[in-house]
């Protein structure tokens, strides 16, 4: 008897092609590519970080200078590279510039790209950023552009040899502590030790040392990426340095032959590394936030399955009251030498014409990782009070990077805004939510009071696409 039903191929074919990709796909597991290149200057370059330097760089080095990218590809083939850098901060202006580079020769969109510096102030003024805080003659403008200019170079052509040298790898996660981070807004730092020895800190800190791990697959470490939310200004030299990040760089590469130890800021912009000012104690920290780190690798391992979802968003902060020609010319005669620099380079755009922004784009960023691991990253110099709150909102194993894309200015919670509207008793009261404007050079006294508001929400919006994007399988 014959069959009245016909015996589709192409049917068949097709749902072969789909058992079979579907299981590559799940076979094929993660890819990971390192490089990274030196960017120590050789010119005697001013230094970002501390108004209260007098001259360039001696020239001399305490570590070399670093900029290290680790690219990523999941089993579907969505690709993102984390470029970490020896830098007080990566402006807008390189960051734009390099991330359009990176975009035309590699095809990455700005959500697969993140930007992180590290914020020691030991490593160079660079491009548009800091110009108010120095001294600075057109001969000294020009080496920082050229350094600028080679530095953009470098960040595109390492990102690049990272993506070239992608291959099968293991990634996993995990968390440690360590506890030399303090809050600088609530602790007098010359009671500090006496403090440290009676228990009596007081102030938020955030001391978890988020971890990242990528291993061949016979099992050599090839690559560490960890955080912490602390300043990196333990040295006042005139010699380029990484300060205790770059100590811990180097002590976690000694005691892994081959692999790239990388360092991302969490959100440190009150934290202070307590007691400092010592290269020993830069050294002694960088060792204990190796050792922190070192304790996550040799716990059995979290395995991240290979799913990579990124999203961004650019949201525009406003700036608050904006500057009056009688506040610049009064400021204009301060006794600190930013302080009047800032105020006449302001004055005479004023005077001339020139209408001041009044806002501010700002990046904010979401990857998570194996469908669970979620790291957010913010522009500027976050508090503490951001990573916090993120931990609350998403869960304690949230890491939360500030540092990234943008340094601008201090991102300041809406109680540090609060506390820094009047003059009140401390060491650091009104900088970081307020006088910090006149040493990054923005055009205003302070953000506007809603900043936090926005920013919680721009984050909550993207981790939402995060959420949604892993549980239906799109990038």
């Amino acid at each position: 008897m014959k069959s009245n039903r016909t015996f589709n191929w192409a049917v068949v074919v097709a749902c072969a092609y789909l058992v079979l990709a579907s299981t590559a796909r799940a076979e094929a597991g993660w890819k990971a590519g390192t490089a990274k290149a030196c960017v120590t200057p050789t010119e005697k370059l001013w230094m970002a970080g501390f108004s209260n330097r007098t001259n360039p760089a001696s020239g001399g080095k305490l570590t070399d200078l670093w900029i290290k990218a680790l690219a990523l590809e999941d089993a579907n083939g969505h690709r993102a590279v984390i470029l970490t850098s020896d830098l007080l901060g990566i402006p807008q202006n390189i960051y734009q510039r390099t991330t359009a580079a990176i975009r035309e020769k590699y095809g990455l969109q700005p959500d697969q790209i993140l930007l992180s510096s590290s914020h020691t102030h030991c490593g160079p003024v660079l491009r548009n950023a800091l110009y108010d805080i120095y001294p600075l003659d057109e001969a000294q403008q020009g080496l920082i552009d050229q350094y600028s200019t080679k530095l953009e170079g470098q960040m595109v052509e390492t990102v690049g040899r990272a993506l070239a040298a992608l291959a099968p790898s293991r990634v996993v996660s995990g968390q440690g502590i360590t506890g030399f981070a303090v809050n600088r807004r609530t602790n007098h730092e010359t009671e500090v030790p006496q403090d440290l020895l009676a228990g009596t800190l007081q102030g938020p800190v955030d001391h978890a040392v988020p971890v990242l791990a990528v291993y061949q697959p016979e099992g050599q470490l090839s690559a560490v990426l960890f955080g912490y939310a602390c300043h990196n200004t333990t040295l006042q030299v005139y010699e380029w340095s990484g300060d205790y990040a770059g100590f811990a760089q180097i002590e976690l590469e000694k005691s892994h032959p081959g692999a790239q130890a990388m360092f991302f800021m969490g959100c440190g912009g009150d934290q202070n590394p307590l007691p400092r000012h010592d290269p020993v104690l830069a050294e002694r920290y960088g060792n204990m936030l190796a050792a922190a780190v070192e304790e996550v690798l040799i716990r059995p391992p979290h395995h991240l399955a290979p799913e990579l979802v990124t999203r961004m968003q650019m949201l525009t902060l406003p700036l608050g009251a904006p500057l009056t020609v009688e506040e610049l010319q009064i400021l204009k005669t301060d006794r600190e030498a930013p302080t009047r620099r800032w105020a006449a380079r302001w004055l005479a755009n004023l005077q001339s014409g020139m209408v001041p922004v009044r806002d501010y784009s700002y990046p904010v960023q979401a990857w998570r990782l194996g469908g669970e691991q979620l790291l957010i990253t913010l522009g500027g110099e976050p508090v503490v009070d951001y990573a916090n709150k993120f931990k609350q909102a998403f869960g304690a194993g949230t890491w939360v990077a500030g540092y990234c894309n943008d340094v601008m200015a201090y991102m300041p919670s809406r109680r540090v805004l609060d506390e820094d509207r009047v003059s009140k008793p401390g060491v650091r009261w009104g900088y970081e939510g307020s006088y910090n404007f006149v040493v990054y050079g923005l055009p205003a006294k302070r953000w506007a009071d809603n900043v936090e508001d926005l920013i919680m929400a721009g984050v909550q919006q993207v981790v939402a696409e995060t959420q949604t994007a892993a549980k239906t399988g799109t990038h």
